[in-house]
């Protein structure tokens, strides 16, 4: 059907097509990498016209920036939240279930994001955007009511009801963009993921100063509003443009055979663990500081900072991995993570180290969103990318950058699983800071960066069996085993 389309379009204006045509097929790997394919629809190259710029494009950019503003940055900014419901609104609620209502936000980002690619691809943006924005700006007014105390108020209105808004709403607007560049598409990456970012710097500065002055329920009234204003541009101005399935369908949503690859077990369960520990310093670096005495001016603006400091590590790494490889950008990034957890947080003591470690992970730590999806693509036949992966957010359309698809991922197994690591990360951390003393917060120091540590030896695991040596005698022994 795509093919059909886009051979029309190409006779229609055969001189435009012509200048931006390029062929699209399996990634820049190996052959022996690949697994044998079936059928004309996996070895036939299609053509499709891509317009990389203009107006229309650009203010889809603009669209999906607004949209990740709202929706990712109130995610990067939940630790402002954390803080102010241990000390003030839910006193009474233990550290690890004020963070679950937190990590739900994200489990609920990756798990229903598996869902909506497959939606996205049958119906594009038309449904999943509204619906989202609505939950979003709903559940945050829902957020502003709730009384002192009432764990499950907050529970379900900012951990479930704004989990699944910006999961339907994240995950489409990113996935477009592939509709609309491809030569740019690196660029076009950064811009927009930079938007959540910012929200995460923007977001906990506004209630830090709304909060002492209207109170928190008028403070997130007044973030629900501003939401409003994106979300309202990005369902203006978000759209597709290349013809849509119009068929839904799970029934080949998760593709376990990958595992049969060690590169892929390897990287899926190096994921997992780096995720696992990922957030513990995005939800807890505030309430450190302040343990630490660190003035309250600086302590409640270092969750902007880390924020901010994300800004550059969602771009720069992703040229650097189209240069020399996204494992061999993914793996030290994760190493120096490592150590900045084990030798420049846990040993912190003071307001300038305690800063410059939120700078450094903030600066470090950003590659870990997209450079996992960027190697699953490099290592997975190109019909199975969206199975063995999952999710249509920033990650599917790093896979479109590598492997030149133009829609969405479908949902898969890496995702799951990492939805699971995101959802008991934090809470773990949590039940390990049982109180707030050096003697628990050595503990959930150490417990981050050992997971962080771990994860790093099994993604280099991955580049081991990755070698074309033993990628050989695996392949031998399995044919054997068949």
């Amino acid at each position: 059907m795509m093919y059909d389309e886009a051979e029309k379009r190409k006779s229609e204006d055969k001189s435009a097509a012509e200048a931006e045509l390029t062929v699209v097929g399996p990634p820049s790997v190996n052959v022996d990498d690949q697994e044998p394919k079936v059928g004309a629809a996996s070895c036939t190259p299609e053509l499709e016209y891509v317009p990389d710029g203009g107006r229309e494009a650009w203010v889809v950019v603009f669209g999906t920036t607004m949209a990740l503003f709202a929706s990712a940055g109130m995610i990067n900014a939940y630790g402002t939240f954390q803080d102010y419901y241990e000390s003030t609104l839910l006193p009474s609620s233990s550290s690890s279930s004020i963070s679950l209502i937190g990590s739900l936000q994200v489990f609920f980002l990756y798990f229903v994001g598996t869902l909506t690619g497959r939606v996205f691809d049958a119906y594009g943006t038309k449904y999943l955007i509204p619906i989202g924005s609505f939950l979003c700006v709903f559940s945050l007014m829902m957020v502003s009511l709730c009384q002192k105390d009432q764990a499950y108020q907050v529970f379900l209105s900012q951990g479930v009801l704004f989990g699944i808004g910006i999961a339907l709403l994240f995950n489409p607007s990113v996935a477009v963009l592939g509709h609309w560049f491809r030569k740019r598409r690196a660029l076009v990456i950064g811009l927009t993921t930079g938007g959540s970012a910012t929200g995460g710097v923007v977001f906990p500065i506004i209630l830090e100063q709304l909060i002492p002055r209207v109170g928190f329920g008028w403070a997130v009234r007044i973030i629900a509003f501003i939401l409003m204003a994106c979300l309202i541009v990005a369902c203006l101005t978000i759209r597709t443009r290349l013809p849509l399935s119009g068929e839904l369908s799970f029934r080949t949503a998760i593709d376990l055979g990958g595992f049969k690859d060690p590169r892929y077990t390897f990287a899926t369960i190096g994921g997992f663990l780096l995720f696992y520990g990922f957030f513990i310093p995005y939800f807890y670096i505030q309430i450190y500081a302040n343990f630490r005495g660190v003035p309250p001016h600086i302590a409640n603006y270092l969750l902007a900072i880390l924020n901010a400091m994300n800004v550059p590590s969602r771009i720069l790494p992703g040229y650097l991995a189209d240069k020399v490889g996204p494992l061999n950008v993914f793996a030290p990034t994760a190493a120096v993570c490592s150590i900045l957890i084990l030798g420049l947080w846990l040993p912190s003591r003071n307001a300038g180290s305690i800063i410059a470690f939120a700078a450094l992970y903030g600066l470090f730590s950003g590659a870990f969103v997209s450079l996992l999806a960027t190697y699953i693509a490099t290592i997975s036949p190109r019909e199975q990318y969206g199975a063995r992966l999952g999710s249509s957010r920033l990650f599917c359309v790093n896979i479109c950058a590598h492997a030149h698809t133009l829609h969405s991922a479908l949902p898969g197994s890496v995702y799951m699983l990492i939805a699971v690591a995101t959802l008991v990360g934090t809470p773990t951390g949590g039940a390990i800071l049982k109180e707030t003393d050096e003697k628990h917060f050595n503990r959930l120091i150490v417990f981050c960066g050992v997971m962080c540590t771990a994860g790093t030896l099994v993604l280099a695991m991955a580049g081991v069996v990755g070698t074309k040596t033993l990628r050989g005698r695996f392949r031998k022994l399995r044919d054997a085993s068949v």
